[in-house]
């Protein structure tokens, strides 16, 4: 669902998102793959910031290579840009927290994020020690009590860098806003899950980023690939649209994109920029008829045992 601007687009609220080809593997291809993934959206970098914070995706302890996390060279390269654009001086700090099944000590030293800060001069938080306050916020007919992390806050500049996955039939994809309910504190995020959708749109409303720049180098579908992809966008219901329609899902169909849109998160209708979206969508490692099926009856029969572990049946 995007649109190119024109005249029948000119009542329509629209969102740059730009899609670009790493022509490469090395630091410096992912490197300038991403400034000109900047600035086809004409991304203004401040030289007065002076504090970011860049969230990857740490879900687990998978190695980047399986295309489940960020590529540590990949926020490399993002950090020399940051410094570049701005200051060499500017503070960064890279942010995840615990859950339920992964916890950041480790993760930062497995992924190789130690290694990334004591090299690049960066900053590790596990928000989930950090000092927080809480936050009311309301997303569709539920209320969250939430806790904001004081580095989130304090922030000048706040960088998501997600990566395009599947996942259970219930959510379909994870990208941008789902990346962020990665920001909460609490580490035993399963109690969320049965308001899932929710969840992730308050928590994105509580914790909002200035920029979304994703990882497609490595993708993670029905098996890993080299899709060599850069995707920017200050708006992170817009990128997700986009994402989607790359990994062959149907936007409309995945109800956190829709509340987001609703919220007032962002567009579901976008300008793209670059490469062509079906380029990448051609590439992308996509499920077949089978597998949804496969995963929709895994899906059910994992909501039925959470349903009766937390007596919702």
């Amino acid at each position: 669902m995007y649109l190119m601007a024109n005249a029948h687009a000119r009542d329509i609220t629209m969102s740059l998102v730009s899609f670009t080809k790493i022509r490469g593997n090395t630091a410096n291809s992912i490197k300038q793959a991403i400034i000109e993934s900047l600035d086809l959206i004409k991304y203004p970098f401040k030289k007065e910031t002076k504090n970011v914070i860049i969230k990857p995706n740490m879900c687990y302890y998978w190695d980047y290579s399986t295309g489940h996390t960020t590529d540590p060279k990949f926020v490399a390269a993002l950090i020399d840009t940051i410094r570049e654009k701005i200051s060499p001086n500017t503070d960064i700090s890279i942010v995840e927290s615990d859950a339920s099944a992964m916890k950041c000590k480790y993760a930062f030293k497995m992924l190789g994020y130690e290694k990334l800060s004591k090299e690049y001069d960066v900053k590790l938080v596990n928000l989930s020690e950090d000092i927080c306050t809480k936050v009311d916020v309301k997303a569709g007919s539920q209320l969250f009590r939430l806790m904001v992390p004081q580095t989130i806050q304090k922030a000048d500049l706040k960088i998501n860098v997600p990566k395009i996955k599947y996942m259970t039939e219930k959510i379909k994809i994870t990208c941008a806003l789902k990346n962020i309910f990665g920001c909460n504190p609490y580490p035993r995020k399963f109690k969320y899950h049965p308001r899932l959708a929710e969840a992730i749109v308050a928590i994105n409303k509580a914790l909002k980023f200035n920029l979304c720049l994703i990882d497609g180098n490595i993708v993670s579908g029905v098996h890993p690939v080299r899709l060599g992809l850069v995707m920017a966008s200050k708006d992170p219901v817009a990128i997700d649209v986009a994402a989607a329609k790359i990994a062959g899902v149907n936007p409309s169909t995945i109800d956190y994109i829709q509340l987001a849109k609703k919220e007032g998160l962002g567009n579901m209708f976008f300008i793209p920029k670059g490469e062509s979206l079906e380029y990448f969508g051609a590439r992308y490692p996509r499920k077949s008829l089978q597998d949804k099926v496969i995963s929709k009856a895994f899906s059910l029969a994992v909501q039925v045992g959470l349903g009766k572990r937390l007596g919702l049946e």
